[in-house]
């Protein structure tokens, strides 16, 4: 399941996303409540998916895991604010 989960995911997180709350409680269990897992799958969908996974094979997201949510922010922001300079060329 892992890695369909993988290949899915780099074709659309969003979908990875539906997915793993149809079908595991990861996303229950690394949020607290259902909006930020909502949010994250509106706004930020790399980010959660990210912190997602990173939280269900340790438990915590600590030191250089971080770093890897951070990553996948910064591709979240590059997906959303990135496509309105190539347009206006």
């Amino acid at each position: 399941m892992g890695c369909l989960l993988v290949l899915i995911a780099l074709l659309s997180p969003r979908l990875a996303i539906i997915l793993l709350a149809l079908f595991t409680d990861d996303l229950s269990r690394a949020f607290n409540s259902w909006f930020l897992p909502f949010l994250g799958f509106l706004l930020l969908p790399w980010t959660t998916l990210t912190y997602t996974l990173l939280w269900t094979t340790s438990r915590h997201v600590y030191g250089v895991e971080w770093a890897f949510v951070a990553l996948a922010f910064l591709l979240d922001i590059g997906s959303l604010f990135g496509g309105g300079r190539r347009y206006r060329r």
